[in-house]
């Protein structure tokens, strides 16, 4: 189909930012919200983007978007997004940080913590808090992926059974309806359900664009969570799975 120049900046929006929303293209654009949900629509059919609650993502098929494109999509959400599980993350405690980069900023909302124990298999986590003289970072082996600088395969799985941590603080690629959190690489997420299985409490730390969006993986579901940390509300139907499974939701502003 040939794109309106509207339709091309909300194209263009979508994959800078991750995400857009119909209120705030409504506003941007001077339109009504209605206009907005038809261009959406017409770029979903069209294949360029995928509808989620309240907006729509860029559509990304069976591949991650690149590591340092993804490093700048939506970092005031992610810094804030971090700064609220940090805060639940006592002095004196151990956790493990996944492949991703909410929980490299997670790192980062960490730095000014003492007497951390922090076990990862991404390799900017170590780098970030090997900047705290208090925390003794723990960087398990594996295969490179030279990607992103995580440590995926066989030998990272075994070497984080060795442990039993206080919090897991994972990120993901996209979480669906049903609450499923999903992401593209099943050696990733092998190591990440190892991650889930060696900690007392379980976090996930995601921003909003990852909701509604689809990975070919199946990682855990949001039932399995002890808290979730985004900046947006849930839509109504993952809101009431969390409610219902004890799932603690935290919205960071």
């Amino acid at each position: 189909m040939a794109l309106s120049f509207r339709q091309s900046e909300i194209l263009e929006l979508a994959r800078a930012e991750g995400k857009v929303v119909v209120e705030e293209l409504a506003v941007r654009f001077d339109v009504t919200l209605q206009t907005i949900r038809r261009d959406l629509a017409e770029l979903a059919e069209a294949g360029h983007l995928d509808r989620v609650h309240g907006g729509a993502v860029a559509r990304t098929g069976v591949s991650n978007i690149a590591w340092e494109r993804r490093r700048g999509m939506n970092e005031g959400a992610k810094l804030a997004i971090a700064r609220s599980c940090a805060a639940l993350i006592p002095d004196n405690s151990s956790l493990i940080l996944n492949i991703g980069t909410t929980t490299e900023a997670v790192a980062q909302a960490l730095l000014q913590h003492r007497n951390l124990t922090v076990v990862t298999n991404n390799m900017n986590v170590a780098n970030i808090l090997a900047a705290s003289s208090t925390c003794e970072v723990v960087l398990a082996g594996g295969t490179l992926r030279r990607s992103d600088f995580g440590l995926v395969g066989e030998l990272t799985t075994q070497f984080l059974a060795q442990f039993k941590v206080d919090f897991a603080v994972i990120g993901c690629s996209a979480v669906d309806e049903d609450g499923d959190i999903l992401d593209f690489d099943l050696a990733e997420v092998r190591v990440s359900k190892a991650i889930l299985r060696q900690a007392r409490q379980k976090f996930l730390v995601t921003d909003s664009s990852k909701f509604g969006r689809s990975a070919p993986a199946r990682l855990a579901s949001l039932v399995d969570l002890d808290a979730v940390f985004t900046d947006q509300p849930l839509s109504p139907r993952l809101a009431e799975l969390c409610a219902g499974s004890g799932t603690e939701l935290h919205l960071a502003g």
